[in-house]
């Protein structure tokens, strides 16, 4: 079966002991192993405790084919029920798994951790079908979902948020869940223990110059067209498994914001303040790079630049062509528009 939603979170906290095997799988790779350690803690106290854990890989199945269906079958030496987790889980797995969720051994939880993977994913596939499986998405957290993420991790440490600083927090965080609940316990150590409200400032001050840089950078330098610094910190970002549909993402957000700015000054605001009237505001240290691209672009250029970006992203999650390339190709070809009107 699949769940999504709220849904996710209950079945994390509490699974159902019918429900054998569950995938967690997605782009969210921080989300992933979160939820993974969730399932598991969820079952045994001591998630390092060898006689309840067994760790496998994809290669350890391809060099023993039973070992999957012999760790689920068998019984801790010291009692309780046990997790075998499968590290690594793709479709070139399916083919061991389906015989254990038809004829299930022992009552151990097996949980199939994962990347991404497709609608046509055999394994996706089968574990969606199942009575005994679950398969749990893990997509980056946005919108009302990041909201929630920031409010309880900030809020167990007796911090508030102001308007502005949800907005910063909520335009610079989100690609990685642990990453973003690292960022968060970053600010609520330089917070302190004395609680309060986190303002604009203290978040620019923790988040600012970390989190989202490279993806701020990357963003600056297509609308600025720099083709030589977007191809440049692309190579970067996809050397560290940056996802390429967070990154579209992150840039379409940038042109949302020059968007709206440029729509203000075609309304008779002076640039000055079709800026500042954006939430959250403009980081002070690239203000003079973002009024340079409001010159550079407008209102018409900016939505077909969206609608290359929208399509892009929709082809890296639909067609099975190569993301990255896809996904390259369409900034290039921002890059070098705005480069035309340098």
């Amino acid at each position: 079966m699949k769940l999504t939603g709220g849904r996710i979170e209950a079945f994390v906290a509490r699974p159902d002991p019918k429900v054998r095997v569950v995938l967690v799988y997605g782009p969210d790779t921080g989300l992933v192993r979160e939820r993974v350690d969730k399932l598991t803690r969820a079952v045994v106290d001591d998630p390092s405790d060898p006689f309840r854990v067994a760790d496998l890989t994809a290669a350890t199945l391809k060099e023993d084919p039973s070992r999957l269906a012999d760790e689920a079958a068998a019984m801790a030496l010291t009692g309780g029920r046990r997790v075998v987790r499968l590290r690594d889980a793709a479709d070139a797995v399916t083919a061991r798994v389906k015989p254990f969720i038809e004829d299930p051994k022992g009552d151990s939880l097996v949980i199939l951790q994962a990347g991404d993977l497709a609608k046509s994913s055999s394994l996706r596939k089968l574990c969606e079908g199942a009575d005994i499986a679950a398969a749990l998405p893990c997509y980056a957290d946005e919108g009302a979902g990041l909201e929630t993420v920031v409010r309880d991790t900030l809020g167990a440490a007796g911090l508030r948020t102001s308007a502005d600083a949800m907005a910063f927090l909520l335009s610079h965080l989100g690609g990685d869940r642990q990453l973003t609940r690292a960022e968060l316990e970053k600010l609520v150590l330089y917070k302190g223990a004395a609680g309060g409200e986190v303002t604009l400032e203290d978040a620019a001050a923790c988040v600012g110059d970390s989190a989202s840089l490279g993806l701020d950078d990357l963003s600056n330098a297509v609308a600025d067209g720099d083709v030589a610094g977007t191809q440049r910190m692309l190579d970067r970002l996809f050397r560290e498994g940056t996802n390429p549909v967070q990154i579209l993402r992150m840039v379409q957000r940038h042109f949302q914001r020059l968007h709206l700015a440029v729509g203000a000054v075609e309304a008779g605001k002076s640039p000055e303040a079709a800026m500042k009237s954006l939430r959250p505001p403009v980081f002070f240290k690239v203000a003079n790079r973002f009024q340079g691209q409001m010159r550079r672009w407008t209102v018409p250029l900016i939505g077909q630049a969206l609608d290359l970006l929208l399509e892009a992203e929709i082809d890296c999650k639909s067609t099975g062509l190569p993301a990255e390339e896809m996904c390259a190709r369409a900034l290039m070809q921002v890059a070098r528009a705005a480069g035309r009107r340098r």
